[in-house]
């Protein structure tokens, strides 16, 4: 088992995650936290994530939070042996993929 990954978030993604409503933001880190417990145990994402690499972006990957909540990610360079590091790009709706 590994331990927590360690993330970073660009300024986009917090200014993307202040514009969410509440009940939003609550999904999105329920999800989240399913995310982390799929990383830690190491054999892949649960199916309800739907975690895919992004379209035409290699190294980007977007995850389903909601019918219409996505967030895009990439991985970072790990800042602790063995464990990943994840640097989340943007939260919202499919509208973020039109500016991802």
């Amino acid at each position: 088992m590994f331990g927590v990954p360690t993330f970073d978030a660009l300024d986009r993604f917090w200014a993307d995650y202040r514009r969410l409503t509440y009940a939003q933001r609550e999904r999105f880190l329920r999800a989240r936290d399913l995310f982390v417990e799929d990383l830690q145990a190491g054999v892949g994402f649960r199916k309800s994530l739907r975690v895919k690499g992004f379209r035409g972006e290699p190294g980007v990957f977007e995850m389903t939070w909601a019918g219409d909540g996505r967030a895009l990610f990439r991985y970072g360079e790990s800042e602790k042996d063995g464990e990943a590091h994840i640097v989340w790009l943007r939260v919202g709706t499919h509208d973020i993929f039109d500016r991802p």
